[in-house]
């Protein structure tokens, strides 16, 4: 069962395009969030494979997400009108099967100082998430959200990743850095590259995903960087491009500018 709901998320290739769409838990009606049905029927159009979003989300635009894969988040934290903690869970395993996803995210914080609490959260939810045949992604963010550069280097990457992999995530979202192939030589699990706040150019967004892929990674979780883009569909088929039929940055750049 687990291993029919990770082809909902990853194809055939053993890479998966996730979009994250979790960000109204922090930010609310988050710039390109505001409706969103018509960018979750954008998303599903340009070509992404799955989604990870949140119980609200998937429950009332089910139609829009249908041809995409479900990831649901099972933790959240502070809002944007207050101060982001550490998090906790908000909702179950049965909570995600009853709403049909395809697997569940939990972050977890190697080296913060609630790292202990965040990694048995994880735990907890991989024992019961597989008990059912649910696959769990494990979001290892070395040092927290806002962890300061040192902790975001590969070497602190590949220890959260393979932390991830020990405690039994089926896949870890984590940070890129120069050096990654440090990362993705060490971790056992598919790991998949985050994207963060929308900075940079477009072309520098496309080149990370593509230094990331040509070192190991299996795939991106990215969400900011699509549903403010200008063109969100167009900027779906350019990333789906390179990370399913390998093309080049050039070639990704005549897709999103057509």
């Amino acid at each position: 069962m687990r291993t029919r709901r990770l082809k909902h998320i990853f194809r055939p290739d053993g890479r998966a395009f996730i979009v994250a769409f979790d960000h109204g838990m922090i930010d609310g009606p988050a710039k390109g969030m505001e409706q969103p049905a018509e960018i979750l029927r954008q998303i599903a159009a340009g070509g992404a494979d799955a989604i990870l979003t949140t119980y609200g989300t998937a429950e009332k635009f089910a139609a829009e997400i249908e041809p995409l894969g479900l990831i649901m988040r099972l933790d959240g934290g502070g809002t944007k009108l207050g101060k982001m903690g550490p998090g906790s869970l908000f909702w179950t395993v049965d909570d995600a099967l009853r709403i049909g996803a395809d697997a569940v995210a939990v972050s977890a914080f190697p080296g913060a100082p609630e790292e202990e609490d965040s990694l048995r959260s994880l735990a907890m939810v991989i024992g019961e998430a597989h008990a059912w045949g649910l696959p769990v992604m494990g979001e290892m963010v070395p040092g927290g959200f806002d962890s300061p550069d040192h902790m975001r280097t590969s070497e602190s990457i590949a220890i959260a990743a393979r932390v991830g992999a020990e405690i039994g995530a089926d896949w870890v979202k984590i940070p890129y850095a120069p050096g990654f192939e440090a990362v993705t030589s060490t971790c056992y699990v598919p790991a998949v590259i985050l994207g963060g706040a929308k900075k940079g150019s477009e072309r520098d967004m496309l080149e990370k995903i593509r230094a990331a892929l040509d070192v190991g990674a299996k795939g991106v979780a990215i969400g900011r960087n699509i549903f403010q883009a200008d063109n969100p569909q167009a900027m779906v088929a350019a990333i789906a491009a390179l990370i399913h039929e390998n093309v080049s940055i050039d070639e990704a750049m005549k897709i999103l500018n057509s």
